[in-house]
């Protein structure tokens, strides 16, 4: 695991959340928290979805991504995920880290300030050249597509 540094700026509604931050020492992701406004809730009602802020801006360095996951324990529990999985950060966005919440369980969930909601991973983009080609190389599946490869092992 190599180490990359992210700047962190806090909103003026972030005040007294905590700094995205993994929870344990080999944690791939930094949890991020709901900067729902304190002494209010964030109803996310049964099918519906809710862009949730985080009250921080992030300086992600060139050549890295910010993917913007679910956490387990939301979606086993609750139903609830993110609705883009992963969510991609650009290294080069400079606004708010927001997170687009779907409520996938049979009622209401309530999000409050401070609530751990998804968690993001920085990880290393590879830069693709795209070149206008005639033909592609053959494969042995060539042009099949969803659900040609079946479901048995």
């Amino acid at each position: 695991m190599s180490d990359v540094t992210v700047l962190v700026r806090r909103l003026p509604h972030g005040d007294g959340l905590p700094v995205p931050s993994p929870k344990s020492a080999l944690a791939a992701g930094a949890d991020l928290a709901a900067a729902v406004p304190a002494g209010e809730t964030l109803t996310i009602a049964s099918g519906a979805r809710a862009l949730v802020p985080t009250g921080f801006a992030i300086a992600i360095p060139a050549g890295f991504e910010g993917q913007v996951r679910p956490r387990s324990g939301l979606a086993a529990e609750h139903g609830v995920t993110v609705l883009n999985a992963p969510g991609t950060i650009d290294a080069d966005y400079r606004g708010e880290l927001k997170v687009i919440l779907v409520n996938h369980g049979g009622g209401p969930f309530a999000i409050t300030r401070g609530m751990r909601i998804a968690q993001l991973i920085i990880a290393p983009v590879v830069a693709a050249a795209f070149t206008e080609a005639a033909e592609l190389p053959e494969t042995a599946r060539g042009d099949r597509g969803f659900g040609s490869t079946g479901t048995a092992t």
